[in-house]
């Protein structure tokens, strides 16, 4: 979702105007993605409240036909913005726990990830974590799903690290929504960038259980 701005702030890369050769898929993919990057810059700064269209065909550099052409009205690109921005996150989640050695280094691996990725793009963290709550019920949605995805890699981790315990799903649960609320207060604070620092503490806040009850080589669980 990163993409270079000029000295006033806006994208830097803009199409060459009038007769060119590029491809209508290429206009098109190009079009979409100043589009969305705009997004992810208002509402990551104006807030949600304070993105329009009109503000984003402007800091998009495109016209308001063209942004009526790809995205209904301002809610479907705020939510197309967001569905990027998870993606990507997600994809950074996955691919730094890929290679660790054992649950333990997977878990922590994602966590230093995800905690990375908002610190790098404080922005996009707003917009997705902070602005979302306030984007109504499509968004909310998206973000229960999100979490959900985070949920589900430590659940699968829990089942190796403690195959016996009885509800690792709602541990799961416990742990990524404690994570999200600290994120979300240290964000709408503007504390985004110290999120990485946070990591080792965020791990050793929750409670281990036990391996010898629950832990591949209990006898009883």
């Amino acid at each position: 979702m990163a993409m270079a701005r000029d000295g006033r702030g806006r994208p830097a890369d803009r199409l060459p105007s009038g007769r060119h050769r590029l491809s209508r898929d290429y206009v098109t993919g190009h079009q979409v993605a100043r589009i969305l990057a705009a997004v992810v810059e208002i509402a990551g700064t104006a807030g949600y409240r304070g993105l329009t269209v009109d503000s984003i065909i402007a800091d998009a550099g495109v016209s308001r036909a063209t942004f009526y052409v790809h995205f209904k009205n301002k809610d479907d690109a705020f939510l197309r913005a967001g569905d990027a921005v998870l993606e990507e996150m997600i994809g950074r989640v996955v691919g730094a726990h890929q290679g660790e050695p054992d649950a333990t280094s997977r878990v922590r691996a994602s966590l230093g990830a995800l905690l990375g990725y908002l610190s790098e793009n404080p922005r996009a963290a707003r917009m997705c974590i902070v602005e979302s709550m306030s984007a109504g019920p499509l968004a909310a949605e998206r973000r229960e799903r999100a979490l959900a995805a985070f949920a589900q890699v430590v659940t699968d981790n829990m089942h190796e690290l403690f195959p016996h315990y009885p509800n690792p799903e709602l541990m799961a649960e416990t742990i990524v929504g404690g994570i999200y609320q600290v994120a979300y207060a240290r964000i709408a604070r503007g504390e985004t960038e110290r999120l990485p620092e946070l990591r080792d503490g965020l791990l050793h806040t929750f409670a281990v259980p036990d391996p010898d009850r629950w832990g591949p080589d209990a006898r009883n669980g």
